[in-house]
C-alpha cells in the first residue's frame, strides 16, 4: 500500500467514522477501576495523563503539522521497504532445549528469550498489520515467517507500552493459552483484562518497581516516549530490565535519548545485553525515538556489553531508508567497546556467547 493509498483508507475511515468502529476489541480498554488504584498514586501521572520525566515535545522541526504531514505522505523518500525478501532463519522455538540462555528476534520489537530455565516474549506482533487502520503498516515481505502457534509456554510476557506495533490483538489473543504471567506499566493490563485474560497473572507496574521472578527479578524502568490506542498517555511506557542469575538482560521499548539510561548503568551497573531502539526516528519526533549516534551513547551510558537493535527490519513507519539504521549504527560502534549484535529474523543469539559473529546481512538486500 502505498502513502497515498494510506491517506485515501484515513479518509475513508474517518468519515466513516463510526464509533461502532472504535469499538472494536481491538482498540483495548482505557484504565480500568483496578488500573486506577495504582495509576493516581504514581508520581508520574498529573492532571490526567502520565509525563516523561523530562518536558518532552512529542513533534519539533520547522514546518508545521500539515506540512510534515504532507511530507510524510507525499514526499520522496527512497528505500523505505525493501524490495527484495528479508533473510530469515526459521528457528523451532519449542524445541530448544530449555537449560540453554538464548535469544530470538522475529523482527521489529519482537523477541523471545530463555534465561534461566525461563520463557520472555517482548512486545509480539505476529499479525500482517501494525496499526487499527486496515492494510497500514504492513510487514516487509519474508517477516511474517513466525506466528503465536510456534510459540512454546511463556512464563513472562514483556509489553513496553500499548501502540500498536508493540501491543498486538491479534497476537494477544492468539497467545492467550500459553501465556502465564503479563508484566506491563501501569494501565496497560486493562486491555488484558478486557481482552479475557485473568487478572491474577497481570502485574502492572511503575518506574522504579520490580517484581520478584525466579532466580532474580524483573525491574520497571524509564523511557521518554509516549504511550495510547485512542486516548494519549493515560497509561505508561517503560523500559525493563531482566536480571537472572547474575545475566542482566535490558529492553530498552520505543524511547528518545535521555539521562535515564546513565542513570540505570549507574544503579544496575554493567549490562550483559540491551535491546534498543534503532529506527524509525526523524528530526520531527527526535525526542521520542533516537537516532544512530543516540543509539551508541545510550548503550555506552547503560555499560552495555552487547547491544541489539531493534524496531527495524520489519514495518516502515518513518521516511529514513529501511536500511540506514543498522548501517550506521554498525560504523558508529568501530572504535568504540560495543559488540553490536544483528541476526537475522530467526537467528539464535546465545546470550552468554560474546565471541559469536553475525552477518551484515541487509547490506545483501539493498
Amino acid at each position: 500500500m502505498t502513502r497515498r493509498e494510506f491517506l485515501l483508507g484515513g479518509a475513508v475511515l474517518a468519515a466513516a467514522g463510526s464509533i461502532g468502529y472504535l469499538n472494536l476489541a481491538k482498540f483495548g480498554h482505557l484504565p480500568d477501576e483496578i488500573s486506577m488504584k495504582k495509576i493516581k498514586m504514581s508520581p508520574h501521572f498529573r492532571n490526567g495523563k502520565f509525563r516523561n520525566i523530562h518536558q518532552t515535545a512529542k513533534m519539533t522541526g520547522e514546518k508545521g503539522f500539515l506540512g510534515r504531514m504532507w511530507d510524510f505522505y507525499f514526499g520522496t523518500h527512497p528505500d523505505t521497504k525493501p524490495k527484495q525478501n528479508i533473510p530469515t532463519i526459521k528457528t523451532n522455538i519449542k524445541k530448544l532445549p530449555q537449560d540453554e540462555n538464548l535469544l530470538v528476534w522475529f523482527g521489529h520489537s519482537s523477541s523471545y528469550f530463555q534465561l534461566n530455565g525461563k520463557t520472555f516474549l517482548v512486545d509480539p506482533v505476529f499479525s500482517k498489520n501494525a496499526s487499527p487502520i486496515p492494510h497500514n503498516v504492513v510487514p516487509f515481505r519474508g517477516t511474517t515467517i513466525y506466528s503465536a502457534d510456534d510459540m512454546p509456554e511463556i512464563d513472562y510476557l514483556i509489553i513496553t507500552h500499548d501502540h500498536y506495533d508493540h501491543l498486538d490483538y491479534e497476537t494477544i489473543i492468539a497467545l492467550k493459552p500459553k501465556i502465564k504471567h503479563v508484566i506491563t506499566g501501569l494501565g496497560v493490563g486493562s486491555h488484558f483484562r478486557y481482552w479475557g485474560y485473568d487478572n491474577d497473572i497481570i502485574s502492572e507496574m511503575d518506574w522504579n518497581e520490580s517484581l520478584d521472578v525466579a532466580d532474580g527479578q524483573v525491574h520497571c524502568l524509564p523511557a521518554r516516549h509516549f504511550s495510547g490506542r485512542l486516548f494519549e498517555c493515560r497509561t505508561l511506557w517503560a523500559s525493563f530490565l531482566v536480571d537472572c542469575g547474575g545475566y542482566k538482560l535490558y529492553i530498552g521499548g520505543d524511547s528518545g535519548y535521555d539521562d535515564h539510561y546513565r542513570l540505570i548503568g549507574e544503579k544496575f551497573g554493567s549490562v550483559d545485553l540491551a535491546l534498543l531502539e534503532a529506527g524509525q526516528y526523524d528530526k520531527n519526533w527526535r525526542y521520542i525515538h533516537e537516532h544512530p549516534e543516540e543509539f551508541i551513547k545510550s548503550a555506552t551510558d547503560l555499560r552495555a556489553v552487547r547491544v541489539l537493535p531493534v524496531h527495524n527490519s520489519k514495518f516502515s513507519i518513518c521516511n529514513h531508508p529501511w536500511y540506514e539504521p543498522l548501517d550506521k549504527i554498525t560504523e558508529l560502534a568501530k572504535g568504540t567497546n560495543l559488540h553490536i549484535v544483528t541476526p537475522k529474523i530467526g537467528e539464535i543469539v546465545f546470550l552468554k556467547d560474546n565471541a559469536q559473529q553475525f552477518s551484515d546481512w541487509w547490506r545483501k538486500i539493498k
